[in-house]
């Protein structure tokens, strides 16, 4: 059984941290959903633009995966950049895109949270009028329309970085949307809120690097594992994220990166004929 999560928000859940700049996830038993398949996890995951790239989700479902030893998670990605709380009410396309896609994939795995990063459009030029009552109708909506009353949802802070430089210099009020999700967090059942506290961003000032992104996964897991808030950085966030980089491939994941690289002229295909060769040789 593959166990879902359904990814909404704006860029930052989409994931803007560059691909370079962190060692890749690669695990057989993280799926995401592509064309109405499931296929192994590559990032970015959603790609709802060109510059998509690292995002949250592959860190917590590499944390995820660890945890549940036996089990498979899948990603539903629906995230948009740039798109802010009134672009994801019921009516909408981005809300009715979503559930289109969660019903799709609940066809053959259960869907099990939410995981929901948006704000930074709407921490400016006054767009926080009414944020927490326009979530709240959102995810009264979702809830029902995925007849998941009790889904938990997993809500992330923005960065203490917005409102000075680059593209997340107008960001000004990014504290009073901090606060209606945090209270929202707070007030609503099975809802809990995840700080972005000492996370870093791009160049632009508005996008969480790959790293942020990274241990930003690890707080929204910790917040769905044990279904408790993250008000602080975990202490092991540096030292899971090595063991993560070392974990051993498997067969299947060694030959999946093989076929990336001949498939991206890395390697030409008599290498990886010869590499798939002595992976079979080997299990022999």
């Amino acid at each position: 059984m593959i166990h879902s999560f359904l990814m909404l928000g704006q860029s930052n859940m989409a994931g803007r941290g560059f691909v370079s700049q962190v060692p890749p996830i690669y695990n057989e038993r993280i799926q995401m959903l592509r064309n109405g398949r499931w296929q192994m996890m590559t990032e970015p995951i959603n790609y709802d633009r060109p510059v998509a790239g690292v995002s949250l989700a592959s860190s917590f479902a590499d944390a995820w995966s660890s945890a549940h030893q036996e089990e498979i998670i899948g990603l539903i990605p629906c995230a948009e950049g740039g798109s802010p709380i009134e672009d994801w009410q019921p009516e909408g396309a981005l809300f009715q895109h979503a559930i289109s896609q969660a019903k799709f994939a609940m066809k053959n795995s259960q869907l099990s949270g939410l995981l929901w990063h948006q704000g930074e459009s709407n921490s400016m030029a006054g767009g926080t009028t009414d944020y927490y009552d326009k979530l709240l109708v959102i995810v009264k909506a979702l809830r029902k329309e995925l007849a998941a009353p009790d889904l938990p949802l997993i809500i992330g802070g923005l960065g203490n970085y917005l409102g000075e430089i680059g593209f997340g210099a107008g960001c000004k009020e990014y504290q009073t949307i901090n606060d209606a999700l945090q209270r929202f967090a707070f007030e609503q059942g099975n809802c809990y809120f995840v700080t972005a506290a000492e996370l870093t961003s791009n160049p632009d000032g508005i996008h969480l690097d790959a790293i942020s992104q990274r241990r930003f996964g690890l707080r929204y897991f910790e917040a769905f594992q044990h279904q408790q808030h993250v008000l602080a950085p975990l202490p092991h966030e540096e030292k899971t994220l090595s063991d993560m980089a070392k974990r051993p491939h498997t067969q299947n994941e060694k030959i999946y990166l093989a076929s990336l690289e001949m498939a991206m002229g890395e390697i030409p295909y008599s290498e990886f004929e010869a590499r798939v060769a002595a992976l079979y040789q080997k299990q022999a």
